[in-house]
């Protein structure tokens, strides 16, 4: 029987899972259903539909891997079940930082305004770059994929350590291996977040040298401060929400290689789960198409429950 400990952490992974397949089952039904009617999307929608996929896909897999640890964690013994869950989530993980940090930089070109050569070459070539992004970290995917037999050798160890009397497997090894894995995991995950700090710092200048402007010249009609700020706001909220989801999982890393515990394992799980459940409602309240239909829906349901209540008193 799960202790009270399991049951807390199983109960909050479960409230984040509901959260995030509604915040980001709604992004990508939103924009399934407007590619139906129109026969395509925007190179925007076309990011965050893909971000929202992967995010599912994701949530289930910390869905998957909480409730094993909860009720079945004596699974983790096989060394090939926690190898695949671990590809499956560092795949999804993987593409959903990725997806993100593409959606930071196609902010920054399609709101900035630099006349650099550099600048305005890639900015007709938008869809190309978006392209290229998720492709070359593919090749950072190869080194991350190969760092999960460290992470899956120290689970296997420690839960057979845990559930096995007279277990005699070494750990030395295990935590050497892991503690290497967990430092070229921060470099890793690094490049992401310099390329969505970049496009943060580039859009600011880009609005330092519109006000100035705009100041300059009183005849200047200012439409892109206020499309300046809401699209620094959405890097920013990525960049706090993807630090702490980054350094919350770091730390807890840290405590697990320490404390040999599964109880560490469950905060990592747990803590994995409120990034991609939370942003998404970020996202849907700073794109104006998921915010009106989103605005549209609340009204809709409210009427219903109006007309609902007559009807049962």
């Amino acid at each position: 029987m799960p202790s009270g400990i399991e049951n807390t952490f199983l109960t909050a992974a479960v409230g984040a899972f509901m959260i995030g397949m509604l915040g980001n089952g709604f992004i990508a039904l939103v924009n399934c259903i407007d590619w139906v009617k129109h026969r395509k999307l925007s190179p925007a929608d076309c990011i965050l539909t893909s971000l929202a996929v992967s995010r599912i896909i994701l949530l289930w897999m910390i869905l998957f891997d909480s409730l094993v640890m909860v009720f079945w964690p004596h699974l983790y013994n096989m060394e090939k079940l926690a190898t695949a869950v671990s590809i499956c989530w560092t795949l999804t993980n993987h593409l959903a930082t990725w997806f993100a940090t593409c959606l930071s930089v196609f902010y920054f070109f399609r709101i900035a305004n630099f006349s650099h050569r550099c600048f305005t070459w890639l900015r007709r070539r938008i869809s190309r770059v978006l392209l290229v992004l998720p492709l070359g970290s593919l090749f950072l995917l190869v080194f991350n994929l190969k760092l999960l037999d460290g992470f899956s050798d120290l689970w296997a160890t420690i839960y057979h350590n845990s559930y096995e009397r007279n277990s005699t497997r070494p750990l030395d090894v295990s935590k050497t291996v892991y503690l290497n894995s967990l430092v070229i995991l921060s470099f890793i995950y690094l490049i992401p977040f310099l390329l969505s700090l970049t496009s943060l710092l580039l859009l600011f200048l880009s609005l330092m040298r519109h006000t100035r402007n705009v100041q300059l010249n009183s005849s200047s009609r200012d439409f892109s401060t206020e499309a300046h700020r809401r699209a620094m706001k959405m890097v920013i909220s990525f960049l706090l929400l993807s630090t702490v989801h980054f350094f919350s999982i770091q730390l807890t890393g840290w405590i697990f290689l320490l404390l040999k515990k599964q109880h560490a394992n469950l905060a990592v799980t747990l803590t994995s789960a409120l990034f991609p459940s939370g942003h998404s409602f970020i996202l849907i309240f700073g794109n104006s198409k998921l915010r009106q239909t989103a605005l549209g829906l609340l009204w809709h349901l409210n009427c219903h429950l109006k007309m609902v209540k007559p009807l049962a008193s």
